[in-house]
């Protein structure tokens, strides 16, 4: 069987295993990721997580790193004859003219279980609604976000103390074991597209780095998969005395009170820092004042005085 011939195109960390096992089992002519962005203190430029991978396994294959996808790009890549363009979280939509350049079209890997979750977030997503269950899709690539047919799934049981880093870890795992199969499977003829269920479409939408602010009004679970979804970005955080407060590790705890929301009510050993919500408690275990080092919630109070019975969140 001959390899067939793939551009891959994916940008962050999450695509990285992809990349790997796609290369292992095609004759990968390209790889397509987004330019260097700035990074660091200093803000120097550096290549994607993919770039560097893609360096590192594959010496001698084109890095194409576009700010957009325009002639220019469509010729660069032409000129690679691709047979199929094999997607992981590229984060750019794909024209109809680009798509063009593909005989056998194009596959594409996304860490929900399509239909739901269509779109731009759908780890934090799936942990924001405390979706029970998610996976990952393998689809065809159509022109219209998240909408093709899907050929390959693998589901994955939540146990509501995810957090996006270490949902994004078992999808990445996911999303290379299925790419893998699908290049194979349609090397072989062997693919059996499912049209998606229009009826059942659910869409995330890109977070920003203020969707971390804890509303205290909430109730605890709700608060609690805030704070999984928006780890390690934007985190979730709250003020105390006119200052962000990073609430690094937290979790609903039992009772409650008629305290108001976001009051810090009392420490718990070895629970955390009791703070009452809208609804429930939780406990706060791991915090990081601005411009100070992260700490559990011992070291903390040992210097934050008054911490107890101050309510967190005001102005």
């Amino acid at each position: 069987m001959t390899p067939v011939r793939v551009l891959f195109a994916g940008s962050p960390e999450i695509a990285v295993p992809s990349l790997e096992t796609v290369a292992a089992v095609a004759h990968v002519v390209g790889v397509l990721t987004n330019p260097p962005a700035p990074k660091g203190r200093g803000l120097k430029p550096e290549p994607t997580p993919v770039a560097l991978k893609a360096a590192e396994i594959l010496p001698g294959v084109p890095v194409l790193e576009p700010g957009r996808l325009g002639p220019a790009e469509r010729e660069a890549v032409a000129a690679l004859e691709p047979d199929l363009l094999v997607v992981f979280a590229y984060g750019r939509l794909f024209g109809p003219k680009f798509l063009s350049l593909f005989p056998r079209g194009g596959i594409n890997a996304h860490p929900s279980l399509l239909p739901r979750w269509r779109g731009c977030a759908p780890i934090p997503y799936a942990i924001l609604s405390r979706d029970q269950v998610t996976g990952v899709s393998v689809q065809k690539l159509a022109l219209r976000m998240d909408s093709g047919d899907v050929l390959l799934r693998e589901t994955m049981a939540l146990d509501a103390r995810e957090t996006t880093e270490s949902l994004s870890a078992k999808a990445a795992a996911a999303g290379a074991r299925l790419l893998a199969r699908a290049v194979e499977n349609a090397m072989a003829g062997r693919e059996a597209p499912e049209a998606q269920d229009e009826s059942q479409a659910t869409y995330s939408s890109a977070i920003s780095k203020d969707d971390g602010r804890v509303d205290w009004s909430l109730d605890a679970l709700d608060i609690d998969a805030r704070a999984r979804a928006y780890y390690p970005w934007p985190g979730a955080w709250t003020t105390w005395n006119g200052e962000r407060l990073a609430l690094l590790d937290l979790e609903p705890s039992g009772g409650s009170s008629d305290a108001e929301p976001g009051t810090v009510l009392s420490v718990d050993t070895p629970k955390g820092i009791m703070v009452q919500t809208g609804q429930g408690l939780v406990a706060l275990k791991r915090l990081q004042l601005r411009g100070k080092k992260p700490l559990g919630y011992k070291d903390f109070l040992n210097g934050a005085r008054g911490f107890v019975g101050s309510v967190l969140g005001l102005p």
